[in-house]
């Protein structure tokens, strides 16, 4: 009798300990930076947008057009540390159309892809001037 009395004092000791034990981090999923999001424009195609953010976590079984990307980060150290985010990106024929969640956009996103660039008048007199230069 003494003898089980003092196993089960000495588990329940033992198990006050178990703060001590190790737990390692684990995340899953997408680790996606804001300089990606910051690369990503409207009228990119999804091989574009696959190498810039890499490939979805998650390809709506319903809809190939929205892409998901889901990260998450469990901490063995604390819940205080935990992270989880979430980025979708919609894509019409082939292009990119839409993109949210919480990551911010940048100013250049609804910039269409590969769109000419506009010749502003500062722009061509500075060239005309370094012609000028140059021919004398």
């Amino acid at each position: 009798m003494l003898l089980r009395v003092s196993i089960i004092t000495i588990a329940l000791s033992l198990s006050a300990c178990s703060s001590w034990v190790y737990r390692i981090d684990i995340p899953q999923g997408n680790y996606l930076e804001q300089k990606n999001i910051d690369k990503i424009q409207v009228g990119m195609t999804k091989e574009q947008v696959k190498f810039v953010l890499g490939s979805p976590v998650l390809i709506d079984s319903f809809d190939n057009d929205t892409w998901n990307y889901v990260y998450r980060f469990k901490s063995g150290r604390s819940k205080d540390l935990d992270l989880q985010k979430a980025f979708m990106v919609k894509f019409e024929d082939d292009k990119l159309i839409s993109a949210e969640g919480d990551f911010e956009l940048s100013e250049n996103f609804n910039v269409p892809f590969n769109a000419p660039v506009e010749k502003t008048e500062a722009k061509d007199d500075a060239n005309q001037k370094f012609q000028k230069q140059e021919s004398k």
